[in-house]
């Protein structure tokens, strides 16, 4: 078998469940969905670049990214004012020659009263969850209970959709490919808030290449045979403002970046969609793969239920390692226009949260959500204008 599931041995349930997963989604059998009105997606009205001075590049990359949110900040979303959101909006663009420019964007003043933050999702009143604890006990877990990742092995896996989609950054992170020439990626895994990682100066995008996909090279012959990487060179990175403007304690709202490359690659991509509610989500879960520190050379695939979302940020007990930050988090979307569930990233894995709220510390792992402001801007940093991005 390609995948190499041995830590779920004891789950024979959950092995039945993966290949049910990965079966083309038109042969997926699920109670009929709920299909939602048609999005508009708002428009960004970008000014023109202004220079900045060079970075330092004096920050380190942080892959164990872990933040603490109460009351005031889960919420924070829904209070924004549209100046606020304007602010958040604009975006830093680092080039390869090291120099960097500040884009400032206004949101259309037909739509600021239409594209109000939309309101949190409340949490379950479960009480006490899996991955909650008291308020004296403050374990860190990003693995809950049996380890339910999958390592991802073999020519047919590695290289087919949607397991190509994954990159690694050279940085250490995991990226994901939404174009021909972009990947998104965690701004943590570039950026600590206030200056660039050293490693952003030179920043590469990594792809899988299996062994046997190889013809008259010769290797070396190792027991592993894990897959080699082609790096490529990244031509600019762009960060949102709301990452960069430094706040005391950093939010994880804003953590996602964009890469794009110097060259076109030929693998598979993956669209990008708002955010659903988890309840418009095929069986409400999320599936990632990334490039865990724990398993070096292997990439790993995961599912599990949302548990909580806000208006920023998707709750759950996924299963993840340092160096998964960056994974694009996807989940089964139902198109109207093709009438079937289609695999679209809705997301970005950002790292572990301690959520204190009502006397609680709740324990999750954390994914950052594409609202539909944060769709136009991503879309606008993909094809440089709105027309484009309103046919997405």
């Amino acid at each position: 078998m390609a995948l190499d599931h041995t830590p779920m041995s004891s789950h024979p349930c959950c092995s039945f469940l993966l290949v049910c997963l990965l079966l083309p989604l038109s042969w997926v059998s699920c109670v009929l969905p709920h299909q939602p009105a048609p999005l508009h997606i708002p428009s960004l009205v970008a000014h023109t670049p202004l220079p900045l001075v060079r970075s330092r590049f004096s920050a380190q990359a942080q892959l164990d990214f872990t933040t603490h949110c109460n009351a005031s900040c889960f919420h924070r979303g829904e209070q924004a004012r549209p100046e606020e959101l304007a602010e958040q909006l604009a975006f830093e663009t680092l080039y390869s020659n090291g120099s960097r420019t500040l884009t400032a964007v206004d949101l259309d003043e037909d739509e600021e009263a239409e594209w109000r933050p939309e309101p949190a999702v409340p949490f379950l009143a479960t009480g006490r969850r899996r991955g909650s604890t008291g308020r004296h006990r403050r374990q860190k877990r990003q693995i809950y209970g049996a380890d339910g990742r999958f390592n991802i092995r073999g020519d047919h896996f590695l290289l087919d959709y949607p397991f190509s989609t994954a990159v690694r950054i050279s940085t250490g992170c995991t990226g994901v490919l939404v174009s021909q020439r972009h990947v998104l990626t965690a701004a943590h895994c570039v950026h600590d808030g206030k200056d660039y990682v050293k490693g952003a100066r030179k920043l590469r995008v990594g792809f899988l290449i299996p062994p046997s996909s190889l013809v008259n090279v010769t290797l070396p012959s190792t027991p592993s045979k894990k897959p080699l990487v082609r790096w490529v060179r990244v031509k600019r990175t762009r960060v949102p403002k709301g990452w960069i403007q430094g706040p005391l304690e950093v939010s994880m709202d804003y953590d996602y970046a964009l890469l794009e490359l110097r060259w076109p690659h030929r693998r598979p991509f993956m669209r990008m969609a708002v955010a659903p509610s988890a309840q418009d989500l095929a069986g409400k879960r999320i599936h990632f793969s990334g490039f865990d520190s724990d398993r070096p050379g292997e990439l790993v695939y995961r599912f599990c239920p949302v548990e909580d979302e806000s208006n920023d940020l998707i709750y759950q007990h996924c299963d993840a390692r340092p160096g998964a930050s960056g994974s694009g988090v996807y989940g089964r979307v139902w198109d109207n226009g093709l009438e079937r569930w289609e695999r679209k990233v809705i997301g970005i894995f950002s790292g572990h949260q301690w959520l204190e709220i009502d006397g609680e510390n709740r324990d999750y792992n954390v994914a950052v959500r594409f609202t539909p402001l944060k769709f136009a801007q991503i879309c606008y940093w993909v094809h440089g204008n709105q027309v484009d991005c309103s046919k997405d």
